[in-house]
């Protein structure tokens, strides 16, 4: 039913409804779909003003409504037309396009009507209004329907929302996991028992100009290091950690662009290189829906920043070179930075990486770190415990070089690498040097079994000690194995067993092989 508003405005022009029902004619007939992005389209199809209904090259005189858009262009002159000269009558009306064709014949109007030199109103303009306005009649009150239906449900979103800046995102993970094997490193018996654990997150991610993000992060877990039950840290999990499920604030970060092609990213706490900058292992580097193991998520040198505060800066002009680099220190809540602590007197990690995508197919990045530490963890618990702590605890500076590099021949499958190398020299003590040498290798087969599903396999060898000055070479190598069958149950819920095999644990091939079966089931909310 029409309102009296509507009746109003139909008295004093009948030439407004007329622009207004023959410019929306194919958006009341068709489904009614809300643009996504109105402002860009309208940029990319500028229309232009016409004068001769015969411009535009797919209209006829044998269309249905020919004469009413002949009499608004050719009377009236307030239709606009494509630039390649078609008018498109039988596509979908975007909202700003009705309110930029509205407009023009409303101005129009009004100079007509200030000039007084038209006949505005004429019986064959009440006879298209009249026959449009009965033709039209269901869609307009489906489309009110819809309208009145879409008003609400924002409204209720409006009242409802958790935030206007801030959405809430998590993730709980529940695992059943068991070590087993002849003997733990050293030698005695292997005695496990099936664990249950979980660990939970909740993610606060704020946003004020569209172009920012400031991350919070809340976990709680109780998910115990298999380091304790094997005696080597190469049997650890990708998302282990225990504080009996206490909920703490673990991460804040605030990114940012400075332009275009630079972001910067700051990290109070919490600090990750495997977030800031492309690791190169798309199937398998998140910790709960990636590798089951910590070694098989990516390469040990994304490890240097360990979890503490620092800047990221990300340079990603047009072109297939992206360019990163960061600094990152420990112990930088401590009073005191005379103690070895603090942001610049402490523990602390330089970080360069070059990354080159000649193709989609193809990512090659080379990386390069530079780290002092006062209390050595060379690859943060990753690798043999001599590779982790060479110098039995004496302060120790290294030089870090990764290559890493991502190969996708199709969308179905993903062959990832790395290889590293580090020198660590000791600062006290002794004169000392270490190499150290490490490489794996990841296969991901996607859609296996069914869309969405990834298997994988991981082969390589953890950080491993081969040399240096005075010091001496790990006897054994160790090999790393990890096969898992990522199984997506819906898109909420993820499902992971797989079975990791340590052959030569801690690079000692007098040590028996360790397995680690596991099946973790990761919700995402």
């Amino acid at each position: 039913m029409m309102t009296k508003a509507f009746w109003g405005l139909l008295k004093i022009s009948p030439l407004v409804m007329a622009a207004t029902f023959v410019a929306a004619n194919s958006a009341l007939a068709a489904e009614v779909n809300e643009p996504v992005n109105g402002v860009a389209q309208l940029s990319q199809d500028s229309m232009g003003q016409v004068t001769s209904v015969s411009q535009f090259s797919d209209v006829q005189p044998t269309d249905w409504a020919f004469q009413a858009l002949q009499s608004l262009v050719e009377r009236y002159g307030c239709i606009a037309g494509y630039p390649n000269g078609t008018y498109r009558g039988n596509r979908a009306l975007t909202r700003y396009e009705f309110a930029a064709g509205l407009n023009a014949c409303l101005d129009r109007v009004n100079e007509l009507i200030a000039t007084a030199t038209a006949d505005l109103v004429n019986k064959q303009d009440l006879a298209t209004l009249q026959r449009l306005q009965e033709e039209f009649s269901a869609e307009l009150a489906t489309l009110r329907g819809r309208v009145d239906s879409l008003e609400a449900r924002t409204a209720e979103l409006e009242a409802n929302q958790f935030s206007t800046t801030t959405k809430l995102v998590g993730e709980a993970i529940f695992s059943v996991s068991q070590p087993f094997g002849d003997t733990r490193v050293g030698g005695a018996n292997l005695n496990s028992n099936t664990a249950f654990s979980d660990r939970v997150r909740l993610n606060l991610y704020s946003s004020f100009t569209g172009k920012d993000q400031l991350q919070i992060r809340l976990q709680g877990r109780n998910t115990v290091s298999n380091q304790t039950v094997t005696g080597t840290n190469m049997t650890r999990l990708g998302y282990d950690g225990n504080e009996n499920n206490s909920v703490a604030i673990d991460k804040i970060n605030y990114a940012f662009n400075l332009t275009d092609a630079v972001r910067l990213k700051v990290d109070a706490s919490g600090g990750e290189l495997n977030e800031n900058v492309n690791n190169f292992n798309p199937d398998f580097a998140s910790s709960g829906k990636g590798a089951l193991s910590r070694y098989g998520r990516f390469s040990p040198i994304y490890r240097q920043a360990g979890d503490g505060a620092g800047i990221t800066v990300n340079v990603n002009p047009k072109g297939p070179l992206t360019l990163s680099a960061a600094y990152f220190a420990q112990g930088t809540n401590a009073s005191n930075p005379a103690d070895g602590s603090g942001l610049f007197n402490g523990s602390n990690t330089f970080f360069g990486q070059i990354a080159f995508k000649p193709s989609k197919a193809l990512n090659i990045g080379f990386s390069y770190a530079r780290t002092y530490q006062s209390a050595p963890n060379l690859f943060q618990a990753t690798g043999s415990a001599f590779a982790n702590n060479p110098f039995a605890g004496a302060r120790t500076e290294a030089n870090h070089y990764g290559i890493q590099a991502t190969f996708q021949p199709s969308p179905k499958l993903a062959l990832s690498g790395w290889g590293g190398y580090t020198t660590a020299d000791a600062v006290t003590g002794a004169n000392r040097s270490a190499d150290i040498w490490y490489w794996a290798a990841a296969l991901g087969v996607r859609d296996f079994g069914a869309k969405g599903n990834v298997l994988g396999v991981i082969f390589g060898q953890p950080p491993k000690v081969t040399g240096g000055n005075n010091i001496a070479s790990e006897s054994g190598t160790s090999y790393h194995l990890e096969g898992l069958y990522k199984l997506n149950v819906s898109d909420n819920i993820q499902v992971t067993p797989g079975l990791l095999v340590i052959f030569n644990p801690e690079n000692n091939d007098n040590n028996n092989t360790i397995y680690v079966g596991t099946l973790r089931t990761t919700f995402s909310f």
